[in-house]
């Protein structure tokens, strides 16, 4: 793992050369595999640093070259009513200064792929701080829970969540993409090997804003998430208010609408509110996020749910003129459960 750049390092195993960062050194954390013979080998970690930085650390681990999975272990997973499969990353392959790979750590793979096959009703949790690639597992598994750190607590939040005491209520603060490829910022990370700096050029298109602008349909998309409950939505109402003044921070239009509990137990759900500005005059994402609520309702319960839109909301910053701008003219309201999730829309009108 390379804590940053002014770090150098190179690895040998049996004077073979299997990790290079002497060059250029990035901050990510890197993986390499290679087939042992029983018996001694040696192991060369050359690296040197400016006062002050990190060193790099190297973690050693045995494969067994027959399995990665053990074959009492998919014997009791395949007895199980339901298995609950923890992966992910740790403090020594997940950090802060360095990125780790899209893929999970070596192994991890292979392992819920055994597991589900010996036991379809496979929930897998995963321990990361963002997205993961699941292509070759997801369609095997009938759920996924994204941990994050929770924290010394999290188990107790995780049983709570799998065996139903809690109704779970999150939402995805980013994009979870299918391939790393697919990610707006992939081409302008460390775009060649003689650098060390990252520009990113994405501009206003980040996140969500970029997968809708390429038209790149994600895993999952931002602000999604599950419930054991459902709801509807319906009901907008749009209203006009102050759309003169010229304080950013003046009410522009009240958005209103009904959010039903059409489950059989109580739930919370997100309500995202976005904005589209389809009249203007300088490049704009197809929407933005401007507002959300929280809202806990019982089973069949009905909830008035209203969010302001200030001028700021409708306006955008213009790095000419060095302000907020608002041009005039009809803009989309668009509610739903995700960005890609629209329910209901809307207008609101700045005159």
């Amino acid at each position: 793992q390379a804590p940053g750049e002014n770090v150098r390092y190179r690895l040998f195993i049996d004077d073979k050369l299997v990790l290079n960062s002497w060059e250029h050194s990035i901050a990510v954390v890197d993986y390499a595999t290679t087939s042992l013979a029983s018996g001694p080998h040696k192991i060369v970690l050359e690296h040197f640093r400016h006062a002050g930085r990190a060193a790099p650390r190297l973690r050693l681990g045995i494969v067994p070259r027959n399995s990665i999975v053990d074959a009492d272990a998919k014997k009791l997973a395949a007895k199980a009513d339901v298995v609950v499969l923890a992966v992910g990353f740790d403090p020594e392959t997940e950090t802060e200064g360095s990125d780790r790979t899209f893929r999970l750590p070596p192994g991890q793979e292979q392992l819920i792929q055994e597991i589900a096959a010996a036991n379809h009703n496979t929930i897998v949790v995963i321990t990361s701080g963002g997205a993961v690639d699941m292509n070759s597992w997801f369609n095997r598994v009938p759920a996924v829970l994204q941990a994050w750190y929770p924290g010394q607590e999290g188990g107790t939040a995780l049983a709570e969540i799998l065996f139903g005491d809690v109704n779970p209520s999150g939402r995805l603060p980013v994009t979870f993409e299918r391939r790393w490829e697919d990610n707006p910022a992939h081409d302008s990370y460390y775009p060649d090997a003689s650098t060390n700096r990252i520009t990113y050029k994405e501009g206003l298109f980040i996140g969500y804003r970029g997968y809708e602008d390429h038209g790149m349909k994600p895993l999952f998309p931002f602000g999604y998430g599950l419930s054991y409950t459902t709801f509807r939505y319906n009901n907008l109402n749009v209203t006009q208010a102050d759309t003169k003044s010229g304080s950013l921070s003046s009410c522009t239009c009240l958005v209103s609408f009904d959010v039903t509990n059409t489950g059989r137990r109580e739930g919370a759900e997100v309500a995202q509110v976005y904005v589209s500005d389809t009249h203007s005059k300088t490049p704009r994402p197809a929407k933005e996020l401007k507002g959300f609520v929280k809202v806990n309702l019982r089973a069949g319960e009905t909830r008035r749910v209203t969010v302001t839109l200030d001028r700021r909301a409708l306006s955008y910053y213009d790095i000419n003129l060095k302000q907020w701008r608002a041009e005039s003219g009809d803009f989309d309201i668009l509610v739903g459960r995700s960005a890609e999730q629209i329910l209901l829309k809307g207008k609101c009108a700045l005159k």
